[in-house]
C-alpha cells in the first residue's frame, strides 16, 4: 500500500515540525506520536501537523493515547475528521469489542486483560483507522504499545503496508497479552488440583475457584468478539486489506479462537476441581461419622456394663462373688478388644 519509492522524495519533515520526542509529553495523554513513509520513521509530531502529514501520499500517522482528555480527543478528531460518536465512545471506557465504520474510517474496540493480585483486570482500547493514519486510545489495564512500536520499526518491510500492519500490530499484541493471564491461571490451577485430592477444600479455596471461573467467563467473552472483528477486517470495502495482510488478520483470529478454547478448558477444570473437592469433602465428613459411630459403639458396651451395676438392687447377680469385679473388667475388655478389631479391619477406625 505504501510504496518505499515514494520514501525518498518527502523524508523531510513540514516546515514547524515538531520537536524532539520527550516534548510530546507536555500534551496531555500523548504517549507517541510518528509520521513513517516506506516502512521508516520519518519524524515525531504534534497533533496539529499530524493531518498535514497522513495526507501525503504514502505516508501513515501513527498516535498514541493514554486515557487523553476530552480536549486531546478533539483535536485528534479535527485532525483527522473522525465521527463525534467514535470519539464519545474513545472517551470512556466500558465498551463491548466491535468494529463500526464511520465514512472512509474505521473504529475498532478491543478488550485488553491483565493478571492484577490473583485477579483479572480489564482495559480497553479504542483503534481509530484510516487512510494514512492510525490512532490508538488506551484506558484501564493494558500493556504499553511501546513495544509493537519498536518491533514495527525494527522491520521496515512489513511496516511498509502501513495502517494495515500497525492495526494487524496492535491486535496481535493484544491477543498475545491474553497468554501470560492464562498461564498464570493454570498454573494456579495445577497446583489446586495436586492438593485437591489429599485435603478438602476450604472455605477461601472454593471462594477462588468460582472467582477464577467468573473472570476466565469475562476473559472469554472479551476476546471472542475480536474474531468478528478479524474477518470483518478480511472483508473491509472501507479500508480494502491487501491480500497478504488478511492472512494475518486471519491468524490472529485462529489466536483468539485457541484462547477461547483454553479458557473453556480451563473452566471445565475448574468446574471438575470444584466437584472432586465437594466429593472429597463428603468423604473426608464420612469417614469422621464412621469414627465416631464406631468410637460410639465401642464405648457402648462399658457404658452398659456399668450402668447395669449401678443400678441400686440389693439382689443382683456375682454381687458378692469374690472374683465379679475382675470378671466384669474382662468381659468389658474383651468386648471392647472385638469391636475395636472388627472396625479396624472395616476400616471404620
Amino acid at each position: 500500500m505504501h510504496s518505499p519509492h515514494a520514501l525518498n522524495s518527502q523524508l523531510q519533515p513540514p516546515a514547524g515540525a515538531g520537536p524532539p520526542p520527550h516534548h510530546l509529553r507536555a500534551e496531555q495523554g500523548l504517549v507517541a506520536a510518528g509520521v513513517y513513509a516506506g516502512g521508516r520513521h520519518v519524524a515525531d509530531i504534534r497533533i496539529a501537523e499530524a493531518g498535514g502529514w497522513a495526507a501525503r501520499p504514502d505516508h501513515v500517522v501513527w498516535i498514541g493515547l493514554l486515557e487523553p482528555s476530552h480536549e486531546i480527543l478533539q483535536r485528534v478528531q479535527a485532525q483527522f475528521g473522525l465521527h463525534d460518536l467514535a470519539i464519545e465512545d474513545a472517551g470512556t471506557a466500558h465498551n463491548h469489542p466491535k468494529l463500526v465504520q464511520y465514512g472512509e474510517a474505521l473504529f475498532i474496540v478491543a478488550r485488553t486483560a491483565q493478571l492484577v493480585e490473583g485477579r483479572i483486570a480489564f482495559g480497553e482500547t479504542n483503534i481509530f483507522v484510516g487512510r494514512g493514519y492510525v490512532v490508538t486510545v488506551r484506558h484501564g489495564a493494558s500493556t504499553s504499545y511501546a513495544l509493537v512500536r519498536a518491533r514495527s520499526e525494527s522491520c521496515p518491510a512489513a511496516l511498509s503496508h502501513g495502517e494495515h500492519y500497525i492495526l494487524h500490530a496492535v491486535l496481535d499484541f493484544i491477543v498475545d497479552n491474553y497468554s501470560p493471564v492464562l498461564s498464570a491461571i493454570h498454573a494456579e490451577v495445577e497446583e489446586i488440583e495436586d492438593r485437591v485430592l489429599a485435603e478438602p477444600l476450604g472455605h477461601a479455596d472454593v471462594e477462588r475457584l468460582h472467582i477464577l471461573r467468573r473472570d476466565l467467563l469475562r476473559l472469554r467473552n472479551a476476546a471472542l468478539p475480536l474474531v468478528d472483528v478479524c474477518r470483518r477486517l478480511e472483508h473491509a470495502d472501507v479500508l480494502p486489506i491487501e491480500p497478504g495482510m488478511q492472512l494475518l488478520f486471519r491468524d490472529v483470529a485462529d489466536h483468539i479462537n485457541h484462547v477461547a478454547a483454553e479458557i473453556d478448558a480451563l473452566r471445565e477444570v475448574l468446574a471438575f476441581l470444584f466437584e472432586a473437592g465437594i466429593m472429597v469433602g463428603q468423604m473426608h465428613q464420612t469417614n469422621i461419622t464412621r469414627r465416631l459411630a464406631a468410637w460410639a459403639a465401642i464405648l457402648a458396651v462399658p457404658t452398659a456394663v456399668a450402668g447395669i451395676y449401678g443400678m441400686n438392687f440389693e439382689h443382683m447377680p456375682e454381687l458378692k462373688w469374690a472374683y465379679g469385679y475382675a470378671g466384669v473388667l474382662g468381659v468389658i475388655a474383651v468386648a471392647v478388644a472385638g469391636l475395636y478389631a472388627g472396625f479396624r479391619r472395616n476400616h471404620w477406625l
